[in-house]
């Protein structure tokens, strides 16, 4: 099969990503074959190509927002049927017996794996995956627009829940890609009010037609306090602008996997009053059929702009450079 394989870490910029033919992955006993027609491109498979992340061993087929149909079962795997239609999120397995996952947080199981990062991913014509860690996809959507759901909707709609907003908040949102997209169409569904900081025009323009009750950059002073954030930037910075302008008792979340340092802050000016600072460290697969569930109910709109499987580095490049105004989504088969 074709796969874009990572050989060597490094700026998208330099190519790391090669094309190459490799063996269809094996298929366990409880494990299905994905037949990929669809994969999202993350900033975590940015992470792990510039080797921001620790646990990446090459040579590593990235990525994590998958969708395709089910083209082989192992002999114990009865979940899905061959031909049906699946995707594949961040959380490839987790041990089930540790307190973390008997308290339903596996996300934070200390043997959990995780797709394109400690196995090969979806920038590939074939994946193998456990039944347990896959989902169904609403027949609402497209295959590319299912896409970005898989990661990108269910960190965010895990950061939502994190942060407490409820009905009658006004919700913060720092970088407004692929995520925060999403993120907000779920916010106003609930009847919250939005303000969206970015620096790219092109994202302020989206942010207004998704409906956006407000939109500045990160120095902006917005109309009214914030009761929640969520930083999707990984930048470190972000969190003392977000706590500025946030309310007594409120939460400042963050959504990524990698952040730049952040910065030593006054503790009564931004800290005090029980406000609260937090981290999402990847999801459930609840966040995940959860997300599903809202996002056909709404229904969410994605926006995605496709690549061809062999332009993952071109895609990557994009997505480094600023210069997507939609979700990456690389197109593998039919």
């Amino acid at each position: 099969m074709k796969a874009m394989v990572l050989a060597g870490f490094g700026p998208p910029a330099g190519r790391p990503l090669e094309l190459r033919d490799v063996p269809v992955p094996a298929v366990g006993p409880e494990d299905i074959l994905i037949k990929v027609r669809c994969c999202g491109v993350c900033h975590t498979d940015l992470h792990v190509a510039m080797k921001e992340l620790s646990d990446a061993q090459l040579p590593l087929v990235p990525g994590h927002e998958v969708i395709g149909v089910v083209e082989r079962a192992g002999e114990r795997a009865r979940r899905f049927a061959v031909g049906q239609r699946v995707g594949v999120a961040w959380l490839r397995s987790a041990c089930g017996v540790c307190r973390f996952c008997l308290s339903g947080r596996e996300n934070l199981c200390e043997s959990a794996r995780f797709n394109g990062y400690h196995a090969d991913g979806g920038y590939a014509e074939y994946m193998a995956v456990g039944e347990s860690f896959a989902y169904a996809v609403p027949e609402r959507f497209g295959d590319a627009e299912a896409a970005p759901l898989m990661c990108a909707g269910i960190v965010g709609y895990r950061a939502l829940r994190l942060s407490g907003l409820g009905p009658d908040g006004v919700l913060g949102l720092y970088g407004f890609g692929g995520s925060a997209h999403i993120a907000i169409q779920v916010a106003r569904r609930r009847g919250a009010r939005v303000f969206v900081f970015t620096r790219s025009a092109r994202h302020q323009e989206l942010a207004r037609e998704l409906g956006a009750d407000w939109v500045g950059t990160a120095g902006d002073e917005p109309p009214a306090r914030l009761t929640s954030a969520i930083i999707f930037a990984p930048a470190g910075h972000l969190y003392l602008e977000a706590l500025r302008v946030l309310d007594r008792g409120g939460t400042v979340v963050s959504a990524g996997i990698h952040m730049t340092p952040i910065p030593e802050m006054d503790y009564d000016r931004y800290l005090y009053h029980e406000r609260r600072m937090l981290s999402v460290a990847n999801a459930t697969r609840r966040d995940g059929e959860e997300l599903l569930d809202i996002a056909a109910e709404i229904p969410v709109r994605t926006t995605v702009r496709t690549y061809p499987l062999e332009a993952a580095n071109e895609a990557l490049d994009d997505l480094a450079s600023g210069r997507l105004d939609a979700a990456a989504v690389l197109k593998v088969g039919t």
